[in-house]
């Protein structure tokens, strides 16, 4: 392991990639930014249930169970349309599913305007999921044709931003409509938001030069899909993901109610207090994408660069969060909280690039689709078993903290198995000879297209 980590193993090999490295085509950085519009959308559009969970709680008489079903009804579909998406964007253009997808959250939003039953708010939310299911893995998919391999953590970095800012900036906003018209109002206006979205990229979204699927399909080897998803470095993606997302939904979900049913902060309080996470998770990724850009140019493997850097700080998170019960103070809980959900960022800049390491690129669309669907799973079950704590809890503030401790464990044991298992260099040399070692005619035969 030592060896293979040091700059002076790595060296030749990241000096021979980087003197084939395709330039940077002009226009990926417009495009790239767009793109992290697109994520600033989706994320404002995750984020308003939670922030106006306790006006929605008020006014439809729900309790703690129902709400963490209406936080887990957004991933009812989240999965499953990844996944379908993944498939047709290995052979349709990125700009137009995208645009797809975008019209979607930005209908699906309208009917909750006016007057609406829950009925109606959690089919609204389900439409929503499995529109914003395939987002970010077309949106990495699409990135990719722009940047080479050695030059890809940056720019998911920059993608993986639009998470945090869309809460960063959506927080105070929609806030602000909550507090001073509605809660209804604030769906309408994310609604708005998502159709000016679409005219922008109407104007000046491209699909990117460097890879054509289909003569990629044409000429390059084929690796059978069960092979990469059965790759270690493949699961231990997925396992170290679902730790991280599991905190993420418990924060889209139930940050805001924490803050303001648990700690006793008011409504308009709580708005400011809500982006703190998301403002130190956005240090997080951004520091991980240069610091991981920087190792690789310098020769570190990425199993080094993307594997480690991106699962230590998931186990530091986890750790870190794990304390809340034992301290006493609404700032003390606060702060670790945000510390410790915050971490997890890291691990999203580093795994879609260490997939699109080893996986050809006519199938990439599909694999990272797989496994966003997979990871994002755990938003079916954290916001439902947070609810379930609370309910059964002696008093809510305990079942917070229950609920914390049980994402501790889930962040930490994830992360460790993401650490023993992340190994995309080693996977891409393995996969890669045992395509070519493939009779020509038998690839054709065994392999997925």
């Amino acid at each position: 392991m030592s060896a293979q980590g040091t700059p002076s193993a790595a060296g030749k090999t990241a000096g021979e990639s980087k003197g084939l490295a395709k330039p940077t085509p002009k226009g990926a950085w417009t495009v790239t930014f767009l793109l992290f519009l697109f994520m600033v959308v989706n994320f404002a559009d995750k984020i308003v249930v939670g922030l106006a969970g306790v006006p929605i709680m008020t006014d439809m008489k729900l309790d703690a169970e129902q709400f963490g079903l209406l936080g887990s009804s957004f991933f009812f579909l989240f999965s499953i349309s990844a996944i379908v998406v993944g498939f047709i964007v290995n052979k349709v253009p990125t700009r137009w599913v995208l645009l797809t997808l975008a019209v979607i959250w930005a209908l699906a939003q309208f009917p909750m305007v006016g007057t609406v039953s829950f009925t109606t708010l959690l089919i609204c939310r389900i439409v929503l999921g499995a529109g914003e299911g395939p987002a970010f893995s077309v949106a990495a998919h699409a990135i990719y044709k722009w940047f080479p391999d050695e030059k890809r953590t940056l720019p998911t970095a920059i993608l993986s931003q639009g998470s945090a800012f869309g809460v960063i900036l959506a927080v105070p906003a929609l806030n602000w409509v909550i507090v001073n018209h509605s809660w209804h109002y604030a769906f309408g206006a994310l609604g708005v938001v998502g159709l000016i979205w679409v005219c922008a990229w109407l104007t000046f979204g491209k699909e990117g030069p460097l890879e054509d699927t289909q003569a990629f399909a044409a000429n390059e080897p084929q690796i059978p899909y069960v092979q990469l998803l059965t790759s270690r470095t493949f699961l231990g993606c997925v396992i170290a993901t679902f730790g991280a997302y599991w905190a993420l939904s418990l924060g889209l979900t139930w940050f805001t109610p924490f803050i303001v049913k648990g700690l006793g902060f008011s409504q308009s309080q709580a708005g400011f207090v809500s982006i703190l996470p998301w403002v130190f998770g956005a240090t997080i990724v951004i520091l991980t994408g240069w610091i991981s850009q920087v190792m690789t140019a310098r020769g570190y493997t990425t199993r080094i660069s993307r594997g480690v850097l991106g699962s230590v700080p998931l186990i530091l998170g986890g750790l870190i969060l794990a304390m809340m019960p034992h301290v006493s103070g609404a700032g003390m809980q606060i702060a670790l909280l945000v510390v410790g959900s915050g971490l997890c960022g890291a691990i999203y800049v580093v795994c879609p690039p260490m997939l699109g390491e080893f996986t050809p690129a006519s199938q990439r669309g599909a694999v990272i689709a797989i496994y966003g669907a997979l990871y994002t799973l755990s938003g079916i079950i954290a916001p439902s078993v947070m609810g379930t704590v609370i309910q059964r809890a002696g008093n809510m503030l305990d079942g917070y903290m229950t609920g914390f401790t049980i994402n501790a464990v889930v962040m930490v044991g994830s992360g460790v198995i993401g650490l023993l298992l992340l190994w995309p260099n080693t996977e891409k040399a393995r996969l890669t000879r045992g395509a070519a070692a493939q009779p020509a005619g038998l690839k054709g035969a065994v392999s997925p297209t």
